[in-house]
Formats: structure tokens, sequence, C-alpha cells
């Protein structure tokens, strides 16, 4: 599937993507986007990245929800 998530996929990709979906699915796997995501830095963070330095838990389940596997 080529609009597939990936670990190199950046966490803006998965807001403007997803909206709300995305979000929700980053808050529970650790990541809080925040109101308005204003820090720009972590809006080109990929999600491999964000994983390493510990603001997302579980990054395979993460993967898993966004690609609507089970």
């Amino acid at each position: 599937m080529p609009d597939s998530f990936s670990p190199g996929s950046k966490v803006r990709d998965v807001v403007e993507r997803l909206g709300d979906r995305g979000r929700e699915a980053l808050l529970r796997h650790g990541y809080d986007v925040g109101e308005g995501f204003v820090d720009v830095l972590s809006q080109y963070q990929t999600l491999e990245t964000a994983a390493r330095s510990e603001r997302l838990r579980d990054l395979d389940g993460l993967l898993r929800e966004l690609n609507g596997e089970r």
C-alpha cells in the first residue's frame, strides 16, 4: 500500500492525513501534538526519531493502528 505510514513518516504527515484520528492515535502512544501544533521541529520529526527519543511508545503498535491493521 503506497500511502501507508512507516517509521520514516513524519508526525506532521499523520496529523495532516488523518486529522483528529491521527492526533488521538499519537496521544494514545504518548505523543501529544498539543493545540495548534506550533513546535515546528516536532512537526517534521519522524515517528522513528520520536520513538528513539522516548516521546512515542510502541511504534509498531502505532503503525498498525495508523495503517488500519488489527
